[in-house]
């Protein structure tokens, strides 16, 4: 299907199934069903906790030895914790998450297991749950397995020296983006309905580019990083969040972790708002946005003409967003390189990120600092606009390998080219979401990035859905699932 088209209508709801049906007549549908339906059939009676992790399992069995999304499958821990679920449903449980499964990212730590992070410089197990695990588990989602991330978070792509290459579930010969790519991958191919994922300069939104899926980036603290003694990773850079398959399953996850009325946004018309079509760069970097991306993006603009917003064509000033965004990163990789258990153990070129951030480290004070100026000039658009739409990557997903073997800053200054527009708002602050927006013509997925004013997640949830029910995608499945 061209980039510029938008796809036929779906014969299913934006939620996976038939409006009508109770439950999906093939199993292999249930886990594209969504979080959503699935919790709502748990409730109803129609399914069993059982036979949703049953479904997962066989389907991770099946299908992850071509993707390698995870690295430990938790299948005892998790039936048990089905079991569980299912007694909590016959005393009439109402949980938004009941007996759903999920993945979560091996950056964050479940009680009892090694957290590797994708490294063999990892210690001793957890000795407890972290706070957003802990977040899922009381909205009585089950836990069945840890998702791969490249070593310390870092690149988005992911690989690593110690646990090998995730695919992208609709080439298997390109990545699924990072650091969140495993949970990218086992939510597209329907290994699990929804995957936990956090991101520090991209890292939800990538893979939710890459695979097709929805991928929010909360406003800065949304979601707290309550393991770590000051509140904050990579010196205030980073967000939890999910990736999810459709833009009412994301709002569902968020909600049943915030609290905040998520799912009523995606529900409900945005109204007409004055959105910004923007390609700029941020200052000091260099990238082309590859012709399939920018028709991809414009093909959106149009829709949103065509429903009544007003499109407009200002690039916000993000000031030193970019230069001050590297120094919180590279010094943040250094502080968990040398919390490692065993730093010794890490890769070459994890060492030279970490060299690089103990070297600016003098620096980090003003790049934080800088914050608020930088702030000030980028969100004064948001005087005359709404939202900013542009595209969520500049480049298609990069080939698997493409920087093996490549030192520090050449691939620093590499994956730079492919995705230039994300990591400066991990800088500021502000919500910023990646939504699908088609299939350009070789198969792969098209999406933009919206961008709000701080603290309007509402905004993002209800103009995504509208994206979604103009241009559906959640009816196309990759050919790995």
């Amino acid at each position: 299907m061209p980039d510029d088209a938008p796809q036929s209508t779906p014969t299913t709801t934006p939620n996976g199934g038939s409006a009508a049906s109770a439950r999906p007549s093939d199993p292999a549908d249930l886990l594209f069903a969504g979080p959503a339906r699935l919790a709502a059939l748990v409730r109803a009676g129609d399914v069993s906790p059982r036979e949703l992790v049953e479904a997962s399992l066989r389907r991770i069995e099946a299908l992850d030895p071509q993707l390698n999304a995870f690295r430990k499958v938790l299948a005892e821990r998790a039936m048990a914790e089905a079991g569980q679920a299912e007694a909590r449903a016959r005393a009439g449980d109402d949980r938004p998450l009941l007996g759903v499964p999920v993945a979560v990212k091996d950056e964050m730590g479940l009680q009892g297991e090694v957290r590797h992070d994708g490294s063999n410089a990892a210690g001793a197990p957890e000795t407890e749950d972290w706070g957003l695990v802990k977040s899922l588990r009381a909205a009585v989602a089950i836990v069945v397995g840890l998702t791969h991330v490249p070593e310390l978070t870092i690149w988005p792509f992911t690989g690593s020296a110690t646990f090998g290459i995730t695919r992208n579930p609709w080439d298997a010969q390109r990545t699924p983006g990072g650091s969140s790519g495993g949970s990218g991958a086992a939510v597209a191919a329907g290994m699990v309905p929804l995957a936990t994922a956090s991101d520090g300069g991209g890292s939800i939104r990538i893979p939710a580019a890459f695979c097709g899926l929805v991928g929010l980036k909360p406003q800065r603290g949304r979601i707290p990083y309550t393991h770590h003694a000051s509140g904050e990773h990579w010196n205030g850079l980073s967000a939890l969040g999910f990736l999810a398959r459709t833009t009412a399953d994301a709002a569902l996850a968020y909600e049943a972790v915030t609290g905040r009325p998520y799912v009523a946004a995606a529900a409900r018309e945005p109204g007409k708002l004055r959105i910004a079509l923007s390609f700029g760069l941020p200052r000091g970097l260099f990238a082309k946005v590859d012709p399939r991306q920018r028709r991809a993006t414009e093909a959106v603009a149009e829709t949103l003409r065509g429903l009544g917003h007003e499109v407009v064509e200002p690039d916000p000033d993000y000031g030193l967003s970019a230069l001050n965004w590297g120094t919180r990163y590279f010094v943040g990789i250094a502080d968990d390189a040398a919390a490692m258990a065993h730093p010794e153990r890490l890769e070459p070129r994890t060492k030279g990120c970490a060299r690089i951030g103990r070297i600016q480290r003098p620096l980090l004070d003003r790049a934080r600092a800088g914050e608020a100026a930088d702030a000030a000039e980028a969100n004064a658009i948001f005087d005359d606009v709404d939202v900013i739409l542009g595209p969520a990557t500049a480049q298609r997903p990069p080939e698997v390998g493409r920087w093996t073997g490549r030192g520090a800053l050449r691939t620093f200054n590499g994956v730079g080219q492919v995705v230039p527009f994300n990591a400066v708002w991990n800088h500021l602050g502000n919500p910023a979401m990646s939504v699908p927006s088609g299939f350009s013509d070789d198969g792969l997925p098209t999406a933009v990035q919206l961008v709000s004013r701080p603290d309007a997640e509402e905004t993002l949830f209800s103009l995504a859905a509208q994206i979604e029910a103009a241009r559906p995608w959640a009816d196309r499945r990759p050919p790995v699932s």
